[in-house]
């Protein structure tokens, strides 16, 4: 009996500029089209505000800002990915989310030195599946930081 299912990480893909990037499926609680974001003062600049999703007051990041990318205005395809790590549940603004995909776990390599303009600690590998290059984000390192902390507060 085969085991490769359960080595299989399965992920949420997604786009920034021209890069595909993943998300583990089990820390996303849902991909929303982009709606109303009340700003808040104040905050980091990456921080597009808080909108209320479904009852529940939703901090949202802007991940190109996040990652120094310049920003673009937002289209058809743009979403907000919603994942929830620890016990803050945040919303991610990203250009367009694409597919959920199986990576086997052989092909997921350790991040590289430099990818694109995301920092290397922010990553949790690098995965070749078929032609596709996908980047690996680690959630928890890309939001532990002091500007999210002050999130935590806006949550509420």
């Amino acid at each position: 009996m085969s085991d490769t299912l359960v080595n299989d990480l399965k992920v949420i893909v997604f786009q920034l500029k021209d890069e595909e990037y993943g998300i583990p499926v089990q820390q996303v609680q849902s991909i929303e089209r982009m709606m109303h974001i009340t700003r808040v003062p104040k905050v980091a600049k990456f921080v597009k505000g808080v909108m209320n999703l479904r009852g529940v007051v939703t901090p949202i990041i802007d991940l190109r800002r996040r990652f120094g990318i310049e920003p673009i205005e937002y289209s058809e395809s743009t979403r907000i990915i919603i994942v929830g790590v620890g016990d803050m549940e945040v919303g991610l603004i990203v250009d367009a989310a694409n597919d959920v995909i199986d990576i086997p776990e052989g092909s997921i390599e350790p991040p590289p030195e430099v990818v694109g303009s995301v920092e290397v600690e922010y990553l949790n590998g690098v995965a070749k599946v078929e032609k596709r290059l996908l980047i690996l984000l680690n959630l928890e390192k890309v939001l532990n930081t002091e500007e999210m902390k002050e999130l935590k507060v806006l949550e509420g």
